[in-house]
This record gives C-alpha cells, structure tokens and sequence, in this order.
C-alpha cells in the first residue's frame, strides 16, 4: 500500500526512518518538507525524521546515528531487567557512523558488534543481552537472559554466539539459565540460593495447592509475589464482582492455608524484599532450613 502523507507512513514504519524510506513508500521530497514546516513530523537530523510521539531515547540515538542499546533496550523490548542505568548507550553494529548530537556534554556508550544498524529497529536480542553482559552485574544479565528465553526470543545458534563473546566470568550462566522462570524476581532467587549452596526445585505443582515458585528440600515452599501481587483490586481471574474481597492477597493465604494443611511452610517474599532487602530474605530461609523437621507424609508433589 503506498501512502502520500509523510505522517502517515511515519505511522507505519516509524518511530524514526529516513527520508529515503519515506520516498519509497511513495512520499515525496516536497511532501517531506511540507510535513516538516507544518510540524507533522519532526527533522532529526538530515535525511532522517521521526513521528511527534517518538520515545526521546529514539531521537537522541538516531541523531548519533544509532538505536538504543543495552539496558534500555531490553526494557523496551520486554526483558526483565534488574538494573537501571542513566548513561546513553547507543548501538552501532560492526560498522557505524557516530555523528554528534549537539548537545552539551553527550558522551554516550558506544556498543560496537556484529550487525547492521537500522534507525527504528532495537539490536536482536542477542546483541542486547550481550551489551548487558559487558556493562551491568551479572543478576541483571541473568534475569535479562531468563526473560528472553521464557519469551522464546532465543535459539540455539544465539546461546552459541553468546558463548563465544560474553564475558568468561558470567560465561557459565548460559548453561545454568531456564526457560521456565515466571518473573525476573524467580530467576534472581534461584540465582543467590545457588550461591548459597541451596538447592531449589522451581514451578513445583502440588496436589490441592497449585503450582509454587519453589520447593527447598520437600517441606518448604518459597514464593515470590510480584508488585501487583497485593495491591486493593479485585482478581480478574478469580474475583467475583459480588464479592469484591476476593484479591489476589486473599488467594495468595488461601493457598498459604491449603499448603500448611498439608504440612508445607510457606516463605513468601514481595518484589522489595527480594530486590532491596535480601539480606533479611536470606536470613529467614537459612533459618527455616536450620529447624529442620520430620518432613510431613500425605501429599503428592511433581516437579514440573
């Protein structure tokens, strides 16, 4: 389908293209100009422009001559990352051409590997993960890898390329990555309890309770609830609109209940525990773990 207006094609290719892009899709160059003077779209720099709702992190990228790249890119496209920068990274691929932005003391992190760079297009995945390897701590490039391959965004050839370049030390993490970890806060328990030396079975499903994040040995159970876990509103998926105290908390102690029924413990943490103050999660465990009990007989437990 050809479109004549600039803006409209920006709608469907953008958010930043280049002119040459717009021409093809049967824009004209004076359309261009006229779509530019009448404040339609937006000039990034020559020959490139953008749509008015673009992300300023597209902007400030292309007029670099890249896209976003690292952290910032695996947020956008819906990776779990675990930590935040405010540097600019910027990708490149294998042979780019930085340009300057204008702007006072703009130092952006160049990321240069294999690759074209196209305005408007995120690294492959792959890229993105191996830019997190190099620049952030090693739980923020394992809970990015775990969401990838949750996603399904990876295949073999890409763990292979991924071996062969990321950094040795964080090198074994692509072996001891799953594809069955829920949230980021999963992958990052499982990760610190490996370090710990303890030993975890994940996505345990158990007869009259359902399916739990953990299970340490076969009596304790270990939760891990997101930052909608417990807020106020009704449960979608198990709330009824006459009975408004139905939440996800009231499910999260009814399954607590079912489990104690059956001799479990259940350890649930929530999102700032986890991330914020695990010192306080660690201890709880180890001391559970340290009162250790006749396990409980009667229940049926499968691995998933």
């Amino acid at each position: 389908m050809t479109f004549l207006l600039a803006s409209a094609a920006l709608v469907r290719i953008g958010p930043i293209v280049r002119a040459c892009d717009l021409r093809a899709r049967g824009v004209t160059s004076r359309e261009i100009s006229r779509a530019t003077s009448a404040g339609e779209i937006r000039r990034v720099r020559r020959g490139v422009y953008a749509s008015l709702d673009a992300d300023e992190s597209w902007i400030h990228a292309a007029q670099h001559g890249a896209v976003p790249s690292c952290v910032m890119a695996g947020r956008m496209m819906g990776l779990w990352i675990l930590q935040d920068g405010d540097d600019l990274h910027l990708w490149f691929g294998h042979a780019g051409n930085p340009r300057q932005c204008g702007r006072r003391s703009c130092d952006p992190h160049q990321h240069w590997d294999d690759g074209e760079v196209r305005l408007g297009d995120l690294p492959p995945v792959r890229n993105v993960l191996l830019q997190v390897a190099q620049c952030a701590d090693e739980e923020t490039f394992f809970c990015a890898l775990e969401s990838a391959l949750r996603k399904s965004m990876l295949h073999v050839g890409d763990i292979r390329w991924l071996a062969e370049r990321v950094p040795r030390p964080v090198r074994w993490l692509l072996g001891f990555a799953r594809t069955d970890a829920d949230s980021g806060l999963e992958s990052l328990i499982r990760l610190r309890l490996h370090k710990l030396g303890i030993s975890v079975c994940t996505q345990v499903q158990i007869d009259g309770v359902g399916e739990v994040d953990f299970v340490i040995g076969d009596w304790l159970i270990i939760e891990a609830d997101g930052k909608q876990n417990h807020d106020d509103d009704r449960d979608d998926e198990g709330g009824d609109a006459s009975q408004p105290w139905v939440s996800l908390r009231h499910k999260d102690l009814m399954r607590d209940a079912r489990a104690a029924a059956l001799g479990y413990e259940t350890l649930r943490f929530n999102y700032a525990m986890i991330v914020h103050h695990w010192a306080t999660v660690v201890a709880a465990i180890l001391a559970r773990i340290a009162a250790t009990r006749v396990a409980p007989v009667g229940r049926r437990v499968s691995d998933h």
